[in-house]
């Protein structure tokens, strides 16, 4: 049985609406969930930080306002940079598309082919 592609999208993102094209050009079935309506757990996060095969840190988008107000030259353990996905989700880089037990940052989109 095939895996299901989980992509998680932000459609203000338009880099998340190219990944989106890409996989319906693909004729592919994918299953979205808009993280910043539906937030990720801790344990939910950890499992994705697992089949993108990086550290929180890595997974941080440093140009966020949220990053520059709480956390811009704060030096945190993976755990803390977990915890703060979780409580400030746009913290999060996007799109991440999901297939199995792996994973990747569409950014370009075309990485998803990775995946395939």
């Amino acid at each position: 049985m095939e895996h299901e592609i989980i992509v998680y999208h932000n459609p203000r993102c338009s880099k998340s609406r190219q990944a989106l094209s890409f996989l319906d050009q693909k004729g592919l079935d994918y299953k979205i969930i808009e993280y910043l309506k539906n937030p990720v757990s801790e344990q939910e996060l950890k499992l994705i930080l697992k089949k993108l095969r990086i550290n929180a840190a890595s997974l941080i988008r440093k140009g966020e306002d949220d990053f520059k107000q709480n956390f811009k030259g704060k030096n945190l353990t993976e755990q803390e940079w977990v915890l703060a996905m979780v409580n400030f989700p746009k913290l999060m880089e996007r799109p991440i598309v999901i297939k199995g037990n792996k994973a990747v940052i569409a950014r370009p989109y075309d990485r998803i082919e990775t995946l395939l």
